[in-house]
């Protein structure tokens, strides 16, 4: 435990700074989470980053995080063109080592970069929102961290259901929900603060449904990770595992919290 806390604050004191300057600081750090949680999640499927099939879906992860303020770049050729090119290489690579590299290798990896790629997008286009891109990426690691800590304790004193035993055998339904009644409490202390969405409906409609997909994110990972039989995506952050364990959850909040916000 002391572990765990102590990584906590070295990371949050390591990542706050990012995320409160924000500008290219912050996409350049977000460029450098991604690409160790794409070696995370490739060294799952034994694939080395240092491969070509490695190197062309980097590539095309940096693509696809590169901020809509710098769209003028793809005057050319758009991000989906890219997207395609790098989908043919691969197809073209099964040949190329008769089926070392398999169909079932490609499909893995341009889910990988499409899975980090618009989860970590979203990251960088949120903190870049004026106003109020500061206020909404906070709302989204607070709601997360809550829901966390709510399901944690509400499913330790009194969690009996099981969720999902055969993916996480320790997460039950009581502790599911009590992570997002907690998460709507928050929401309601943080609008009134912050003013972050527009009303109190509108934030407690929000903060539910991206609970409940923050916690599919995590359970998501955790499916990844029995099926492929690893404990934890990595180790560089020791008592939590890899990067891609940590912003498991944010992938799915972000980009729901960009439609979301569309939508209303």
């Amino acid at each position: 435990m002391k572990q765990r806390i102590l990584t906590a604050v070295l990371a949050a004191a390591i990542f706050l700074p990012f995320v409160i300057y924000g500008k290219l600081p912050f996409t350049i750090f977000v460029y450098l989470l991604a690409t160790i949680a794409l070696h995370e999640l490739l060294r799952m499927k034994k694939i080395s980053l240092a491969s070509i099939p490695g190197l062309v879906s980097l590539v095309i992860l940096w693509v696809l995080l590169i901020p809509s303020a710098y769209i003028d770049i793809f005057e050319v050729f758009s991000k989906a063109e890219f997207a395609l090119l790098a989908l043919l290489l691969l197809l073209t690579y099964t040949v190329v080592t008769k089926n070392k590299f398999t169909f079932d290798d490609v499909g893995f990896v341009v889910i990988a970069i499409f899975y980090l790629g618009i989860g970590f997008y979203f990251l960088i286009e949120t903190r870049n929102l004026h106003p109020g891109g500061l206020e909404l990426v906070f709302y989204a690691l607070i709601l997360i961290w809550v829901t966390d800590s709510g399901a944690y304790f509400v499913g330790r004193a009194m969690g009996k259901k099981k969720l999902w035993p055969e993916i996480s055998p320790n997460k039950t339904i009581e502790g599911a929900v009590g992570g997002v009644v907690f998460a709507v409490i928050f929401s309601w202390i943080y609008h009134y603060f912050t003013g972050v969405l527009d009303n109190y409906i509108v934030v407690t409609f929000m903060t539910i449904f991206l609970s409940v997909f923050g916690q599919m994110g995590d359970l998501v990972e955790s499916a990844l990770k029995r099926h492929y039989q690893v404990k934890d995506s990595g180790t560089i952050l020791p008592g939590h595992g890899g990067i891609l364990d940590r912003f498991d959850s944010l992938l799915f909040v972000l980009p729901l919290l960009h439609f979301l916000r569309i939508i209303f």
